[in-house]
């Protein structure tokens, strides 16, 4: 009778003495950067859609984030900072992510007909997921080297030249779609993959998490579509002037008194 060793003789398995822990690890590893990534964006988001109060709401989030209202002056290399934590994030979520991805034509062929056969509304949402992550791979990190190297190009001015007169809006656009959904389909696999809130009825808890999926998704689109919006009006009506920073009406110098009106 053929030993159990026998037949692994070759292979590397008659070796192993227990299962490695790592693949659970690296998933691990995978969601929290995942996770970390969605909430900062959803403040990101926040942040830049005050441009919809007024260009003074905008400036002051700015200077806050610049540090002003702590040293009294702005060092936009604190914004740099944020940057390259999140960039470290963004290479680290990407890299872990690509594991899963299909390594050559062969498997995408199969995971392509597993998809048509299936018809399985999370399998085409994590191919959707894939392809998004795809697309934010150049994308985003053409935005995050913008950043990085232009940390005090920020503002109600600013991003707005940068935007229009600075042609970065298709880029935006672009991004904009990505981003919401690859962050708002990530959330809900990562609530079905870990069990979150799972209750005593999963088939109808998938069915909410979906649901309130496409809500979050909906809403940062719709709000991230104004905000171009807004800041693509602002840059137009400024681009006569554009490369001139916002400064509130608070914070400019007074005219002399034979000019004031």
């Amino acid at each position: 009778m053929t030993k159990s060793a026998d037949v692994l003789a070759g292979t590397g398995l008659d070796r192993s003495t227990r299962k490695s822990h790592w693949p659970a690890r690296l998933d691990v590893l995978q969601s929290a950067s995942g996770l970390l990534l969605s909430l900062f964006m959803w403040g990101h988001m926040a942040f830049v859609s005050t441009i919809l109060i007024s260009k003074d709401a905008m400036w002051w989030v700015t200077k806050m984030f610049e540090g002003q209202f702590v040293f009294g002056k702005s060092y936009p290399a604190i914004v740099s900072g944020f940057v390259v934590v999140v960039a470290i994030l963004f290479v680290l979520h990407g890299a872990l992510a690509m594991r899963k991805l299909p390594a050559n034509f062969h498997e995408y062929r199969n995971f392509t007909s597993h998809r048509r056969t299936l018809r399985h509304e999370d399998t085409t949402l994590w191919w959707l997921q894939a392809v998004t992550g795809f697309v934010l791979l150049f994308f985003a990190s053409a935005h995050l080297y913008q950043m990085l190297m232009h940390p005090g190009d920020i503002g109600p001015y600013e991003s707005a030249d940068r935007v229009w007169t600075g042609r970065w809006w298709p880029l935006y656009l672009v991004l904009l779609f990505a981003v919401e959904i690859h962050g708002g389909v990530g959330l809900y696999r990562l609530a079905i993959k870990w069990g979150w809130f799972e209750g005593d009825d999963p088939a109808r808890t998938r069915a909410l998490l979906k649901r309130a999926a496409f809500g979050v998704i909906l809403f940062f689109l719709t709000l991230g579509l104004l905000t171009l919006a807004a800041e693509m009006k602002v840059g137009y009506e400024h681009r006569q002037r554009a490369g001139e920073r916002y400064v509130p009406a608070q914070f400019q110098p007074l005219a002399p008194a034979g000019e004031q009106r």
